[in-house]
């Protein structure tokens, strides 16, 4: 009897480890990447997004900080925050990068230079949806590595090493399949990590309004999305150096 019941539980742990190996693999990256562009609105309403603006506050060290962002998918990025009456700005604009810091955070209040490092992380922000979508073209790589538990979610775990040599691991609900987590290097090679939550349609695509991340200078600074404004007409003056 004795050796029934062993053979019985070593069965079972076998068929639910088959079933575990068996749920993963069953579904393959391109398949995961494909109900991941459906999410967050499909293909055909990607592709047509052009440029797009997104209003945010920032909460940092209890301080609530308005930002903007415009951006001219796959050219070019602006960002503005406005923190106690000074004026921050990163841009990206092709290969290169400037910014203006108010003297309150190192800078002189006047145009700069972006560092390297700065900008080659920046720049993936002019590819707002992410290194998944169309990742072929863009020239990533992706692997699934399998399923992981973010915030006692189900999730994939993809594993992306971009065009550039970079590595990001991207989580995907296994329900929804949005993006719920990234984790990768910052500049200074300290550990970053970013967590997306509430999910919400402006103009049929799915942007998350609340943004979490950590691994910053600043310590974790959380994002609310108030709106964001899909194919705005926008003048490309604001990427030139030094325009205010």
């Amino acid at each position: 009897m004795k050796l029934v019941n062993r053979l019985l539980i070593s069965g079972l742990s076998v068929a639910l480890v088959a079933l575990a190996v068996g749920d993963v693999k069953a579904q393959t990256v391109d398949e995961l990447v494909e109900k991941h562009v459906a999410a967050l609105g499909g293909v055909d309403k990607l592709a047509g997004v052009k440029t797009l603006v997104m209003e945010r506050s920032l909460s940092v060290n209890g301080m609530d900080i308005p930002s903007k962002t415009t951006v001219v998918v796959g050219k070019a990025m602006r960002s503005e925050t406005s923190m106690m009456g000074n004026l921050m700005v990163q841009v990206i604009d092709g290969s290169t990068g400037w910014m203006i810091r108010p003297a309150m955070m190192g800078g002189t209040g006047d145009p700069e230079e972006m560092p390297a490092a700065m900008v080659a992380q920046q720049a993936e922000a002019v590819d707002p949806f992410g290194p998944l979508v169309n990742y072929r073209e863009k020239g990533h790589k992706v692997e699934l590595v399998g399923k992981a538990k973010v915030d006692r979610k189900d999730a994939y775990h993809l594993k992306v090493t971009t065009k550039g040599g970079r590595l990001v691991d991207q989580y995907l609900d296994a329900t929804t399949y949005l993006l719920i987590k990234s984790t990768f290097t910052t500049p200074n090679g300290e550990p970053g990590e970013v967590i997306y939550t509430d999910y919400k349609a402006f103009d049929g695509i799915h942007f998350a309004r609340t943004t979490e991340m950590t691994g910053g200078p600043m310590g974790t600074i959380a994002f609310l999305l108030s709106k964001a404004r899909v194919n705005p007409v926008v003048d490309e003056q604001i990427f030139r150096k030094g325009v205010k």
